[in-house]
């Protein structure tokens, strides 16, 4: 099509002038946070305390790797430097919840002030001469450190540890994860990081084209009025003419589906090859192999939810969520498990939904397993993952193989950055490139803000509502009307935290809708593991291979895995006890190994609108993530870690050269599992993670029991369905998507039986 030529060459063009189109965006013009210069000056101070410049002849090495001028680098760089503590701040006002940046704002204000500085640090504000009472940042850096470190463990005062929490977190972040115009990180070398290659002989995916989507895909934000309305009409969809509305952009199709990941891919292929027009509704944008460049802080940003820094409101759980193109399944951790069968009984027998208990459910998994060309093998596996395999084998524990949507010989380790290998194959890969060839279309950059509904003359099962489309606002500054997309079928597949915000704004009262939110919560121990050239099987870095190619069930309810951490991201999460002790840590990141303890978790939480997430652990979660942890610890003291630790405040760790039994129990006494740095009455606390998120408008046998029924579809209206991961009526248990994509296969069957029905009549 000469539009489509036309389109891409003017996206190349841009492409070029942008750079890396992951790198487009991170590094900032200008900044936009609207902090005082006096509350940016305290700031500053709290991240050079975080993150101190130190002489480097003063670190005490343990096995660490070699050092020269990137470790003098390193020990000497400060986060009270560059542009980082505008980096934060930006961060903060954008990306953190409003209560959380109120109170970190108020925070700032205050050490801004001598009064309140001494109010917040005590004596250590206090000077021998005048004017006796230092702000903040005119304190020594010991005394700053100091009070950090007070911060970190007060109970009676949770709005101090809240501030702590979110500039340790931030300040971490930033520095280990930003990149320069080179695309490089000055730090990187100092602690054993650098961006992954793929290898060549590690890959077995077979050669596709650069960009297999392009024959459907419309990127809405390189696009005007016109030249949109022309892509349109190029790929088959039929517009209305511009004078039928003035506000909106009318297209027909016959199907309309909100998100492109696990539950919408897979709806958007069989409706296409059952010979219906779809039309996938993406905010994100669409990026391909060649586009990944496994570079943390862009990749984050551009490809995860609110860049990656997204947090319950209540400050318990850090979310991830993709979004982009593929969604989940783009950015997801490879590991494709089938749904236990004593789950799909217990949703078919207690939550009366027979397609769980079907073979229909059964042969989906099949298909789906097939389609994703899943394999049980791996030819390498990772360092995290070898120690997790050699501990079970010496405690004589079972550790199980985890399937893959990948070859056997798959070695990419950043593949939560997207696979820049092209191996790992989710639906913008599989299942997208084949409702494409159907003739499906996908604009991108294009967010649904409601659906549109109308009033059921036919009383169609019941529903008093039928929706005929939806609304949508594109990105690009160069639109200047909505869309309004006419469809005989809606489909809601934008994920367990958007679909909920989505159909709330549309006007839908079920009350299941938001509630019964399941995330999986996730504890997270560390093992530190010097190298040992005695010792050939342990080889590799903590962030090569595989992320997870090996997991331990410890009961029916809690498995064993292991994580992808960049630098970021790990910095961000482990225990601030000091600065120097921070960058030790950090310097043994590539010889750090992670596992995590995830539980198929019986407490719910809510979705409260778009971007706001309450979640607390149950008693009996927390029990089992508890019990969990100290499993997780148990492999890695006897997988041969030198040192191992928890991710609890106080930076709870053991030394392991000449542990007795005994000593080891003491230890695992000791662990707790918190509630968050909100919680008031502990004076340690730990963030949990989640990356699967579950449930939000569950199916149910009755709109008492569910948000939608057995096939799908809304309680309130006829023609309006959910395929996504918040239709599944309880946790899982393990990583869902294989679940997910398997129940959006029988229900878009189902719906396009139902679209082939409506025809004959």
């Amino acid at each position: 099509m000469a539009v489509q030529g036309e389109e891409r060459e003017k996206a190349a063009a841009a492409a070029a002038a942008r750079g890396h189109p992951l790198l487009r965006g991170w590094r900032r013009d200008r900044y936009t946070h609207g902090m005082h210069p006096a509350q940016m000056e305290a700031l500053r101070a709290m991240c050079g305390a975080l993150i101190p410049s130190l002489p480097a002849d003063g670190a005490h090495g343990r096995g660490d790797p070699p050092g020269g001028k990137d470790l003098e680098r390193f020990y000497r760089a400060s986060a009270a430097d560059s542009t980082i503590p505008d980096e934060v701040a930006e961060l903060m006002v954008t990306r953190c919840i409003r209560e959380a940046v109120a109170l970190a704002w108020v925070v700032l204000w205050v050490l801004s002030t001598r009064v309140g500085t001494l109010l917040l640090c005590g004596r250590l504000c206090l000077a021998g001469g005048f004017p006796y009472v230092r702000k903040f940042a005119d304190m020594t850096p010991e005394r700053r450190e100091a009070a950090l470190q007070r911060w970190n463990r007060v109970r009676w005062l949770f709005p101090l540890r809240i501030a702590f929490a979110i500039v340790k977190i931030l300040c971490h972040y930033v520095f280990y994860a930003m990149v320069n115009e080179n695309s490089e990180n000055p730090y990187w070398k100092a602690i054993g990081y650098s961006v992954h290659e793929p290898r060549e002989d590690q890959t077995e995916a077979a050669p596709s084209p650069s960009r297999p989507l392009d024959v459907g895909v419309v990127e809405t934000r390189l696009l005007d009025d016109n030249a949109l309305l022309r892509s349109l009409v190029g790929r088959g969809l039929t517009v209305k003419p511009v004078a039928s509305d003035a506000n909106h952009h009318v297209v027909q199709c016959d199907a309309v589906i909100v998100g492109s990941g696990c539950g919408g891919g897979v709806a958007a292929a069989v409706l296409a090859s059952a010979g219906y027009k779809v039309v996938v509704v993406e905010k994100g944008d669409y990026f391909t192999a060649s586009d990944y460049s496994s570079i943390e802080g862009p990749s984050m940003e551009r490809l995860f939810e609110r860049g990656g820094i997204f947090c319950t409101s209540n400050v318990t759980t850090m979310i991830f969520t993709g979004a982009t193109v593929g969604g989940g399944s783009a950015v997801n951790w490879s590991a494709s498990i089938r749904t236990p069968k004593e789950v799909t009984q217990e949703w078919a027998r207690e939550h009366g939904l027979p397609v769980f208990a079907s073979p229909g459910y059964a042969q989906a998994m099949d298909a789906v397993c097939a389609r994703l060309s899943v394999t049980d093998g791996c030819r390498e596996e990772g360092f995290q993952n070898k120690v997790v395999r050699r501990g079970c084998e010496a405690l004589g524990l079972c550790a199980d193989a985890v399937p893959r949507n990948s070859s056997e010989g798959h070695f990419c380790g950043s593949c939560n950055f997207g696979c820049p290998t092209g191996d790992k194959r989710g639906t913008d890969t599989t299942w997208l490139v084949d409702a494409v060839a159907s003739g499906a279309v996908i604009l991108t950059g294009c967010k649904a803000e409601r659906f549109v509904f109308e009033k059921n003359s036919g009383g169609g099962r019941g529903r008093g509502k039928k929706c005929v489309g939806l609304v949508s606002t594109c990105a690009s500054d160069g639109i200047t009307k909505k869309l309004r997309i006419e469809a005989k079928v809606s489909i809601a597949a934008c994920g367990a935290l958007m679909t909920p915000p989505l159909l709330r704004n549309s006007g839908l009262k079920n009350r299941h809708i938001g509630r019964n939110l399941h995330l999986h919560p996730v504890s997270m121990a560390w093992g530190y593991f010097p190298e040992n050239r005695q010792d050939p099987q342990l080889t590799g870095k903590s962030y090569e291979g595989g992320i997870i190619t090996s997991m331990h069930r410890v009961t029916e309810r809690t498995i064993i895995e292991t994580p992808a951490l960049g630098p970021g991201a790990f910095a961000a999460m482990v225990p601030w006890e000091s600065g120097r002790d921070m960058k030790e840590r950090m310097r043994r990141y590539s010889r750090t190994a992670h596992a995590f303890a995830l539980v198929r978790d019986r407490g719910a939480g809510f979705v409260d609108g778009e971007g706001r997430v309450r979640f607390t652990p149950s008693r009996e979660d927390v029990e089992e993530l508890r019990n969990g942890l100290r499993r997780v610890l148990r492999i890695l003291v006897a997988a041969g870690a030198a040192e191992v630790g928890t991710h609890r405040s106080d930076g709870l760790r053991l030394r392991c050269k000449g542990l007795r039994d005994e000593d080891l129990e003491a230890f695992l006494d000791e662990v707790t599992i918190e509630k968050g740095p909100m919680h008031s009455t502990a004076d340690k606390w730990a963030l949990h993670c989640s990356a699967h998120q579950m449930g939000s408008c569950r199916m149910g046998s009755s709109p008492r029991d569910g948000a939608v029924d057995g096939r799908g579809e809304s309680w309130e209206a006829e023609g309006l369905y959910v395929c996504d991961g918040s239709l599944l009526p309880t946790a899982v248990g393990v990583n869902p998507m294989i679940t997910i994509q398997s129940i959006a296969y029988c229900l878009s069957k189902g719906i396009a039986e139902t679209l082939t029905q409506g025809e004959k009549q």
